[in-house]
């Protein structure tokens, strides 16, 4: 039997929604935080450009929600939206409060920015390192803070379930290779996304989809997984990883270009290089087929070279170690998966469709996004909605209670898999569907090849399910049952969306649909 641990409060992951969610349940229970890596490894310490809030006097929230849903393409939920936009200020001054340093102008005032989709400058940023900067004030906050604990290197392998409600979730101790039972009276889901399903994405190496597999697993509704956001700008580099050149670039005056120097976007998009990101991608996508050529350039020569290095300060070291001076050569660029916009389904209060088991953040289908995320309003949905779960959860008494026993959500066998040794076939297993996702799966899709992606990703899951009963449980294999689980659900939601909207673009149905299709993909069970 696993060691057992009790809490009133559990968070499933370190990121902006959950350490909103615990410093705010803290005072009223016992919270304990679980994270696979160490405590500051999270999407949100990635995400360079900004978050997204009405903090001027020439902008008001109607033009906030009405750039969200523009953004959205007819699928956002305008009450989810509603209380985005409302709630949004509030939270960036709760952050403010909390020690985070934005970006200020004359007069200390927030230096806003703007970004693809949004109408005004709204973008409050740390220069170019706005997740980061939020995850040291909110990490500097939880110190110290009475019953609030974050446990490092526990990786949550499975929700623990009785009498059909969340009771908790079952962890890998990396030490010890022994699982260990966590239980409380309410469970955040707040594990962020999935975008390692992918062979190039902007996701760090933790984003392997594991709340929303464990979340299925579990019987909670899922929603909109064909809509994956590929980043339009990367860098494309033969001797650099994948790293992101956030939207604000062009925010600031960057121009696309071809490799003979062309400013293509006024061709795809009125407001050309402020384009949504998917019309971006797409475009980016197109000029790369049609020219033969493997990437396309951002070019900001044309811009003071001391603002760039002040405004970019992270963005243009990357590319100095690559030998690329952002002031003097336009930067090389190519789209790459980046934001899961659908995910577990829940309330306007983080509830899921499992008892005892909230979301908050990107594994979160809050209805905010619908078919494409508007840039920078993440961060601010995963504060928003942390903050909203947490208000629940404490109304609701999160206190423990005793539900019956505890089972693991995939049956009783996971307590006797764990200890294995070494990670063995799953590296490969996930290497092969990393490769299938990108070639069939990506920003333009179609029919034959979602089939065949179908078929190959259900003979890989059901592999990676077998490795894992029969070898044992590490790391590596239970990310890899929880990637091969997760691309499977972007698959079957792609296959029942047959038309184009957003970030699904299909060449068998290349035009949006009738009224019947402004409606969530929502999946319960197989």
């Amino acid at each position: 039997m696993p060691t057992v641990r009790e809490a009133d409060y559990l968070v499933i992951g370190s990121g902006i929604a959950g350490l909103t969610f615990a410093l705010l349940t803290s005072p009223h229970g016992s919270t304990v935080v679980l994270t696979k890596k160490n405590r500051a490894e999270s999407n949100t310490n990635y995400a360079q450009g900004g978050i997204a809030g009405v903090m001027a006097d020439d902008d008001d929230i109607a033009l906030h929600a009405a750039d969200t849903l523009t953004a959205g393409a007819g699928l956002c939920h305008p009450e989810a939206v509603d209380v985005l936009v409302r709630e949004g200020p509030a939270r960036i001054r709760d952050l403010i409060g909390l020690g985070a340093r934005f970006s200020t102008a004359e007069g200390s005032s927030l230096a806003l920015g703007r970004e693809g989709g949004h109408s005004r400058n709204r973008i409050v940023h740390a220069v170019d390192r706005t997740g980061w900067e939020c995850e040291r004030a909110l990490l500097a906050a939880s110190k110290d803070r009475p019953n609030l604990e974050i446990a490092e290197h526990l990786l949550v392998v499975d929700l623990a379930m009785a009498s059909g409600r969340c009771v908790g979730a079952y962890a890998l101790n990396a030490a010890t290779g022994s699982v260990e039972l966590f239980r409380a009276g309410a469970v955040l889901l707040a594990a962020g996304g999935c975008g390692r399903i992918y062979a190039h994405t902007t996701n760090p190496r933790i984003a392997t989809g594991d709340g929303v597999a464990m979340a299925w697993r579990a019987g909670a509704a899922i929603a909109n997984m064909e809509f994956i956001q590929f980043h339009p700008t990367t860098l494309y580099h033969p001797h650099g990883e994948s790293f992101l050149i956030s939207e604000a670039v062009r925010g600031e005056g960057g121009v696309l270009r071809t490799a003979d120097g062309e400013a293509f976007m006024a061709r795809y998009h009125p407001l050309a290089d402020l384009a949504p990101r998917d019309v971006v991608a797409r475009a980016i996508h197109a000029e790369r087929l049609r020219r033969d050529e493997p990437c396309v350039y951002l070019d900001v020569t044309h811009l003071d070279a001391a603002f760039l290095r002040a405004r970019f300060p992270t963005i243009s070291r990357r590319c100095a170690a690559l030998d690329i001076d952002i002031t003097r050569q336009p930067i090389p660029v190519v789209p790459a998966a980046h934001y899961m916009c659908g995910g577990v389904r829940t309330d306007l209060d983080g509830r899921t469709t499992t008892a005892g088991l909230y979301a908050a953040g990107e594994v979160a289908c809050t209805g905010v996004h619908g078919a494409n995320r508007l840039a920078s309003n993440s961060l601010l949905e995963a504060m928003v909605f942390g903050h909203r779960a947490a208000s629940a959860a404490t109304a609701a008494g999160g206190r423990r209670t005793s539900h019956g026993r505890a089972v693991p959500a995939s049956g009783e066998w996971l307590l006797s898999a764990a200890g294995a040794a070494g990670a063995g076939e799953s590296e490969a297993v996930a290497a092969r569907l990393r490769s299938m996702m990108d070639a069939r799966v990506g920003i333009v899709r179609s029919d034959a090849d979602l089939d065949a992606a179908l078929a190959e990703v259900q003979c890989l899951q059901a592999r990676a399910e077998q490795l894992c009963r029969e070898s044992g449980l590490n790391a590596e294999a239970c990310e890899t049952r929880n990637m091969t689980a997760v691309a499977r659900l972007v698959v079957r939601s792609a296959l029942s969306r047959r038309e184009s909207r957003g970030l699904h673009y299909t060449t068998d149905y290349p035009g949006a649909g009738g009224p019947e299709w402004l409606r969530d993909t929502v999946l319960v069970g197989e």
